[in-house]
């Protein structure tokens, strides 16, 4: 019963934003079969982020599939003060290419289509996006993420290298 509710809570915390639903159709013997892909990422606007995609041959089910697969690949990504990242970023995957930049407070959220929903569910306010090479919204996502996973905050690259915060960043 308490692992129900905890799953509850973990379901009602994230919330969702469909990207692209893609329609195709097999042809048959008697005239046409469709079927629906569905792109989906989730987020909890405080750093964590996935996405998944899902096939049905109705739209909502195919959103539904690709929901539950988001919040099962969920990643954790350090914010700079919660708004933006820590640095310079640049993510790859196939011939996607995006490079990430962060910006001071106000600047907003400049990036484009997909990329703008991975970084309004992340939680994160000012960024700045562009996306190279493949303009196919599932390889933006990908190489967005991929790029994010990259990131270091300075207390990980202190714990890592065994030092301070205060000795390996300068004001």
């Amino acid at each position: 019963m308490e692992d129900k509710r905890k799953l509850d809570r973990d379901e009602s915390e994230f919330i969702d934003r469909l990207v692209a639903i893609n329609r195709v159709s097999k042809t048959v013997k008697g005239g046409k079969r469709f079927g629906f892909a569905a792109l989906v990422v989730v987020g909890d606007q405080k750093g964590r982020v996935g996405y998944g995609k899902g096939k049905a041959k109705e739209v909502p089910e195919a959103i539904r599939k690709a929901t539950e697969q988001a919040k099962r690949k969920t990643v954790k990504v350090p914010l700079r003060e919660g708004r933006t990242l820590h640095h310079d970023i640049d993510g790859r995957h196939g011939a996607g290419r995006v490079i990430m930049r962060s910006a001071k407070a106000g600047t907003g959220i400049i990036a484009g289509g997909p990329m703008r929903a991975v970084f309004e569910m992340l939680g994160i306010q000012d960024v700045v996006a562009k996306s190279l090479g493949s303009q196919n919204p599932y390889n933006m996502i990908r190489a967005t993420i991929s790029g994010l996973t990259k990131e270091w905050s300075p207390r990980m690259v202190a714990q890592r290298r065994g030092k301070k915060v205060s000795e390996i960043t300068f004001k």
